[in-house]
């Protein structure tokens, strides 16, 4: 499954730019020299040699189309606002000895190391010692270069843009030599670049666990891009979880399925990548391996999954179909010979026709697919049987929106929970869960929700453990996220595994699967039962598992706030209403990473109590209340010191009931 970004920055206010005259050495904010003009506030390339072409200039606009540009003072350089994307170049900086163990300076703009980046050249030989692209992004991010072996040595700055079209440019910003690490504030920088991601066969815990914003107890690549789960089913007794992968790059590219399986649902092997897209017809041939499930077929491991052929790069051929490969083992998989097994879309499928979800159908003894695809504007899932998972006979429409949730159907899940049937299907960034009925050839949906209210859970895929729980998990994050992790070389993460259930209203809520309280690696703290009347510290650490109870009925408050991966300068807010009942998460200033507020309606239980309990990992926060609402959110703090978990009435006192805090484990561990 893909969804195609658009590229459009709206346009940009130009400083003048001009080359020559040189200034006195920038002081950064610990007074240490650097190169000359390093945060670009003189408005121009004063001390700066243009080398080649036209593509920098100096620019003072704060905004773009996805928000603030995060620049340092009011100016810095930009590679797209003089000529375009289209326009190439160089600059070079004044050269300074490099007198400090590190330093840093903030860059965005597009993610191609060998054609957009920063390079840290020696003066006596003209090495690169450490070069960083961008991320496919505007807003500008932090990158610290550990230079400890370059100390004493004279060095210079190369900026380069040798690439053409979409985020054919690279923006840069106050470069800093001396105690890099500090910002303005006082805080200390999260140390970002792809420097500390050295490449490596077989990552280990201790690998994962270097970048400071790479979740520690959910699944993440270690390099690479990471979308959708697939083929999720627990089968030989592990639990076997595929994503959609692409290992050449940190963002969207041909599909493969990465893998990985665990013996509980939270601590997770990697296995050898399961499937791969043929051989490329061309450079730019997308062809790839996109979303779908897998089953036991009497011990086989069958994945089912959608063939998404680059017409560009195949004309004449259909672009998506469904195929199938076995494998005995878990590990080695066998594309059939007879693929495609569906081999274009019925009719009435002109948005697209991908994801298919199979599942034994008890009314009938069939398997079922059900797969994703959109007409006239309104999302539909087809539906198809088959005997054998060879020969797929079209049913017809299994279930089609209104349009009010997405002209196009991906992901779509189809099966019994509770005494009901469940369709789930992801658009427009989210994904929504129809609870019905189902006659074997038609579902009728009776109640329709968002499956999490919070912006980032997408294309979640269910299956059923040998206990008989309904277990779901699901990317945490959406098409339309910023990805500053991406100057690390990796994007994307999984959610922690969930187990679903009906809610009293009849629709569908989540929790974290029990073998999550294994991810704690000590005991808790404890805030004892009280009236809390000022800001109160509840907890810190970067990967927690906290669980909080407050008495509504007793509150005198009119609300109160938790401050979640915070600090003085930043941090997320979870918010609730005592009158009107809602719970907010608000990630406006919460970092990198995309800002905005999300929300929904929780009661209190009978007795009065509202019982949250919130998943901390670095750069993700899970929220969960007893009545089933979700909220996920992916967050990217800037500084080391956002760690802090703070409870904050307001308009009086809140009762707290009590308050634990876990510190939680690797999922690599175990």
């Amino acid at each position: 499954m893909h969804r195609g970004l658009s590229h459009a920055l709206v346009t940009l206010s130009v400083a003048l730019t001009c080359v020559g005259g040189q200034l006195p050495a920038h002081a950064d904010p610990a007074g240490s020299a650097g190169p000359d003009n390093a945060d670009f506030e003189t408005g121009d390339l004063s001390g700066w040699q243009v080398v080649a072409g036209d593509a920098f200039s100096v620019t003072d606009a704060t905004t773009y189309w996805g928000g603030a540009f995060n620049k340092h003072g009011t100016r810095f350089l930009s590679g797209f606002v003089s000529k375009g994307d289209d326009a190439t170049g160089e600059v070079r900086s004044s050269t300074f000895r490099l007198d400090s163990a590190t330093m840093s300076f903030l860059v965005s703009g597009g993610w191609n190391p060998d054609r957009l980046y920063v390079a840290l050249v020696r003066a006596s030989d003209g090495e690169v010692l450490a070069k960083q692209s961008g991320m496919d992004d505007e807003a500008l991010v932090r990158v610290t270069w550990d230079t400890s072996a370059w100390r004493g040595q004279d060095v210079y700055l190369r900026i380069v843009d040798n690439a053409t079209g979409g985020w054919g440019h690279i923006n840069a910003d106050d470069f800093r030599v001396t105690d890099a690490t500090k910002a303005d504030n006082g805080l200390t920088f999260n140390r970002l670049s792809q420097q500390g991601q050295p490449a490596k066969a077989a990552p280990g815990a201790a690998d994962y666990a270097t970048d400071p914003l790479r979740p520690q107890f959910h699944y993440t690549p270690y390099q690479g891009w990471i979308n959708d789960p697939n083929g999720l089913i627990q089968w030989n007794g592990r639990h076997q979880l595929f994503s959609q992968f692409y290992p050449d790059a940190p963002k969207w590219g041909p599909m493969h399925w990465a893998h990985a399986d665990s013996s509980d649902g939270v601590h997770w092997r990697n296995l050898p990548v399961a499937l791969a897209p043929p051989a490329p017809a061309s450079a730019t041939d997308a062809s790839g391996i996109f979303s779908g499930s897998a089953v036991d077929d009497h011990g086989t491991l069958t994945a089912v999954y959608t063939i998404s052929t680059d017409t560009g790069a195949h004309p004449g051929a259909t672009p998506e179909t469904v195929g199938i490969a076995t494998s005995r083992d878990g590990v080695t998989f066998t594309p059939y010979t007879g693929n495609p097994v569906i081999a274009a879309p019925p009719d009435g499928s002109e948005a697209g026709f991908r994801d298919p979800y199979v599942f034994r159908d008890p009314s009938d003894g069939l398997w079922k697919l059900v797969i994703g695809s959109g007409h006239g504007g309104h999302g539909r899932a087809q539906l198809y049987s088959s005997k054998d998972l060879r020969a797929w006979t079209y049913v017809g429409v299994l279930a089609e929106g209104d349009g009010t949730t997405g002209a196009m159907w991906e992901c779509p899940n189809l099966f019994q929970l509770g005494g009901k049937w469940v369709l789930l299907v992801s658009a427009d960034n989210t994904d929504y869960a129809y609870v019905g009925t189902f006659d074997g050839k038609r579902f009728t949906p009776e109640k329709v929700s968002r499956l999490d209210a919070g912006p980032d859970l997408y294309a979640a895929q269910h299956y059923r453990d040998a206990g008989g729980r309904d277990l779901l998990i699901g990317w945490m994050d959406n098409w339309n996220a910023k990805e500053p992790t991406r100057v690390d070389g990796w994007a994307g993460a999984q959610t922690i595994t969930r187990q679903l259930f009906l809610k009293p209203d009849g629709t569908v809520g989540s929790r974290p699967i029990a073998q999550a309280d294994r991810l704690h690696t000590g005991a808790p703290r404890t805030t004892p039962a009280g009236q809390v009347t000022a800001p109160k510290e509840l907890a810190r650490g970067d990967a927690l598992d906290l669980r909080a109870t407050v008495d509504v009925g007793r509150s005198k408050a009119s609300g109160f706030t938790l401050k979640l991966r915070s600090s003085a300068a930043e941090g997320a807010e979870l918010r609730y209403d005592l009158a009107t009942h809602v719970l907010t998460l608000d990630t406006t200033n919460a970092g990198y990473g995309s800002g905005g507020t999300w929300s929904a309606t929780v009661l209190p239980d009978q007795a009065g109590r509202l019982d949250l309990r919130v998943l901390v990992d670095r750069s993700s926060l899970e929220v969960f209340t007893a009545d089933g609402t979700a909220l996920t959110a992916r967050v990217y703090p800037r500084y080391q010191e956002s760690d802090q978990v703070t409870l904050v009435p307001s308009g009086g006192a809140v009762q707290l009931t009590q308050a634990r805090a876990w510190p939680m484990g690797s999922t690599w561990n175990g």
